[in-house]
């Protein structure tokens, strides 16, 4: 009579999903400099390295778990689905935005060519100046970036002007600032809405804590209260439910 084999223990599968995402955001932490995110921008910002429908990249995030996520333990292309059906579900009069719920995480296809997940994934902070205590894990993960010790960026404002504008402004290099270049190269026939949800849905020290004020300017401050924040609020309660999520929006 054969035995059943043991339950995983969900404490220390809970441990081990911690680690994995503290590692994540340490290397993340440790090599997201000023001179990294420039040269990702321009290995990618030509958009000249391989073609492929959104369809297509949908298709390959079926292989992809993201490893700085602690709630998600199933493949991105899921996720992408749950978002724009929690989005259809409560803006159904809004198609672009139910696109931008499918479309928003396809930049994670990077992984899938070589790129580490730490240069893919996680959430995103501008470089160049002085990181906020709002970023994840702010206190024990960034003691090996050299740009810290750099006074050109160790600032509260670092290399920029205060209130220069997000436009101005060198975000961590990832799928949100590849994707947002993949549909600037394209034109894509989107509202300026719609490319301010794709660069910064992960810029979540601005949306969740309201960090980084002394960078933006007024258009910036005018697109924060409800167009970036909703493909957040979408993702999440898509999550929670399993499937589709509803949230709350104001009409426009």
């Amino acid at each position: 009579m054969g035995t059943e084999p043991p339950s995983p223990d969900p404490l220390l599968q809970e441990g081990k999903l911690l680690d994995r995402v503290y590692n994540t955001y340490l290397q993340m932490h440790t090599h997201q400099t000023v001179d990294f995110v420039r040269r990702k921008s321009a290995e990618y910002g030509g958009c000249s390295l391989r073609r492929m429908s959104a369809m297509q990249a949908l298709q390959l995030l079926d292989q992809l778990v993201d490893e700085s996520d602690p709630d998600v333990d199933f493949p991105n292309s899921l996720h992408a689905y749950q978002t724009a059906e929690g989005i259809r579900r409560a803006h159904p009069d809004k198609d672009w935005f139910h696109l931008v719920g499918l479309l928003h995480d396809l930049g994670k296809v990077l992984v899938l060519f070589g790129e580490p997940q730490w240069a893919v994934v996680g959430d995103t902070f501008p470089v160049g100046c002085k990181v906020q205590k709002s970023v994840v894990f702010h206190d024990s993960t960034f003691h090996d970036n050299p740009d810290t010790r750099d006074p050109r960026y160790n600032t509260e404002c670092g290399m920029y002007q205060p209130h220069c504008g997000l436009e101005n402004v060198l975000m961590s290099w990832g799928h949100d600032e590849y994707m947002y270049r993949v549909m600037k190269f394209n034109n894509f026939a989107l509202p300026k809405e719609a490319f301010y949800m794709i660069r910064f849905h992960s810029f979540y020290p601005w949306h969740a804590h309201g960090d980084y004020k002394h960078l933006c300017n007024e258009e910036d401050l005018r697109m924060l209260p409800w167009q970036v924040r909703s493909v957040h609020q979408a993702g999440g309660a898509a999550r929670r439910e399993g499937a589709a999520g509803v949230l709350p929006g104001p009409d426009r």
